[in-house]
């Protein structure tokens, strides 16, 4: 025994002696700072250091400089407070980019100040010239009805113009808009699409989903040189917001070959989760090749599918079960045909793509689930992870279906700050209560990815993770939240703006925590969002974005 404790003090006297090695030297550390990691282990910290565009270490200030070298550069937080770089899910990036250079009708009043702003448009254009703009909402006029296009036409007359509205299912186009896109009494309204009509049946120029995007082919397409402007500029707008990744839905060739062309050069400062558009021709164009990850330094990934079940709640386009209580006559628009959601879903599942498919009512829900569960039967894959992207009015029955399948119901939780005016009456009380479920799909063990569907709803993330925590405006109405008992906590808030993306998109690994090992993507913010009031959120300024240990906004120096 005496030999044993002799020989065991000798082990542990030799395990003090031994040298402790230095670590090998960051390239960047920061420290003084209020860290918020989304990592369980260590929750909080105060210091990263990063080396090669990694994060190395996360935990005390005196720890980390241990990792300090003669080139290592510091930078003092001064007691900020970081964040894991956020992350939209449910995005349309060339959309948002194009939004920037097009007539701004959000937050218009009347269908008076759309006109005004179109016409200060035409002013600046040569006649002829196209006129684009979107962001209207009749639901935020005095007269919420649909305007038609006479007032516009007799204003604009020597312009086609084409306003969409602010959920990209509707819009509006005056008298040579319609004339050039071949509009007129006799026209039919096409499978998952529908032209308004007045009393007499003449169109109004509103234009639902599928006629919409018929008549949208009548505008000229984007050069190369506009499409790539506009993606630099919707990646230098989400930066400036502490966006350092989305997921971008429904895109088609062009823009992801301009994407790529930009990511190689270097030019492109987000990280990228593509969803192709469903069409048969770009499934047959890239589902062949497989999934597409990481490419160009982690910038790019081609890996999903993105269809879309039904149109919008707003223009009453999306799929309910039982007619809308303010137009009983309508139950809205299947955009699909039956067995079309199956049929991609196999063909994503073999493939090792995923599925996302957009849908709005609950009848469109409870379709996708039942064709995505006969997918996954025909073809058994444990981690899947298909996902509904909006999920915004769903039937009780139907809410624990998403965790038995596997489903991530993908949510935006400024859609129902903006919503929460009109949702009843477009539903009625009793289905309003299956609205924007977030606690009660939580509860069931899902994660609920957040979003903008951008540029549907403003950039800045911090407006649906305001709402996840209050259920409230930006003007904290209405006083408690609207149905407060579906809120989220801070945490959750957080995560969904951070790690439940990164998982939505198979990328825990690289992104969406502040854990050693991950891509270092962080955003420093001037106030504490887990402690201030929900009302002072939105105040809350981005102060530093940086992607991969590199400063994106304000620009690297």
């Amino acid at each position: 025994m005496k030999a044993f404790l002799t020989c065991l003090l000798l082990t542990t006297a030799s395990a003090f002696a031994a040298p402790v090695e230095t670590p090998k030297p960051a390239d960047l550390i920061v420290h003084n700072g209020r860290i918020y990691t989304v990592d369980p282990l260590r929750p909080r910290v105060s210091a990263l250091a990063i080396r090669a565009g990694r994060i190395v270490f996360a935990g005390g200030d005196r720890a980390a400089l241990a990792y300090r070298g003669t080139r290592t550069r510091l930078q003092n937080l001064g007691g900020k407070t970081v964040i894991p770089g956020m992350i939209d899910a449910h995005a349309h990036l060339l959309g948002l980019g194009m939004g920037l250079r097009q007539v701004e009708l959000r937050d218009t009043r009347s269908f008076d100040e759309v006109i005004a702003r179109v016409r200060k448009r035409a002013g600046e254009l040569a006649p002829g010239s196209w006129i684009i703009g979107r962001g209207w909402d009749q639901n935020d006029w005095a007269d919420t009805r649909f305007p038609s296009h006479h007032a516009l036409s007799a204003a604009v007359p020597e312009h086609p113009v084409l306003l969409t509205r602010v959920d990209g299912h509707a819009g509006i186009l005056n008298a040579l808009a319609m004339q050039r896109a071949g509009i007129d009494a006799d026209s039919k309204d096409p499978a998952g699409g529908r032209i308004e009509r007045d009393a007499q049946g003449a169109a109004t120029g509103v234009l639902i989903d599928v006629a919409l995007e018929h008549a949208e082919r009548a505008v000229p397409a984007l050069g190369e040189d506009e499409r790539r402007a506009a993606v630099l500029a919707a990646i230098g707008e989400l930066n400036r917001w502490g966006l350092t990744g989305v997921h971008d839905a429904g895109v088609d060739r062009a823009t992801i070959d301009t994407y790529l062309t930009l990511a190689s050069a270097g030019r492109y400062s987000l990280r990228n989760y593509v969803m192709i558009a469903g069409d048969d021709a770009t499934l047959a164009h890239y589902l062949p090749r497989g999934p597409q990850r990481g490419l160009h330094q982690q910038r790019l990934w081609i890996s999903a599918i993105k269809l879309s079940a039904d149109g919008a709640l707003g223009s009453r386009g999306a799929a309910l079960l039982e007619p809308y209580a303010d137009d009983p006559g309508n139950s809205g628009l299947n955009l699909l045909p039956p067995g079309r959601i199956r049929q991609v879903a196999a063909k994503a599942l073999v493939a090792g793509f995923q599925l996302n498919t957009h849908a709005i009512g609950d009848r469109a829900n409870r379709s996708v689930l039942d064709e995505l569960a006969q997918a996954l039967q025909e073809h058994p894959v444990a981690d899947h992870r298909f996902r509904i992207e909006h999920a915004q009015i769903l039937h009780p029955d139907d809410i624990p279906r998403f965790a038995e399948l596997g489903v991530i119901p993908s949510m935006q939780g400024s859609h129902q700050t903006s919503d929460m005016y009109w949702v009843g009456n477009r539903v009625g009380s009793t289905r309003e209560l299956g609205s924007y479920a977030w606690r009660s799909l939580l509860d069931t063990g899902v994660v609920i990815p957040n979003g903008s569907d951008l540029p549907v709803e403003h950039s800045n993330p911090l407006i649906s993770f305001k709402a996840a925590i209050s259920r409230q405006d930006g003007n904290d109405w209405p006083a408690g939240g609207w149905h407060p008992e579906q809120r989220m906590s801070r945490e959750e808030a957080l995560r969904s703006i951070t790690l439940w993306p990164a998982y939505a998109a198979f990328m825990e690994d690289e992104v969406g925590s502040l854990s050693p090992g991950k891509l270092a993507d962080f955003v420093v913010l001037d106030q504490d969002i887990m402690r201030v009031a929900s009302a002072q959120i939105l105040a809350t300024g981005v102060v530093e974005t940086w992607l991969g240990g590199k400063r994106v906004h304000p620009a690297s120096d």
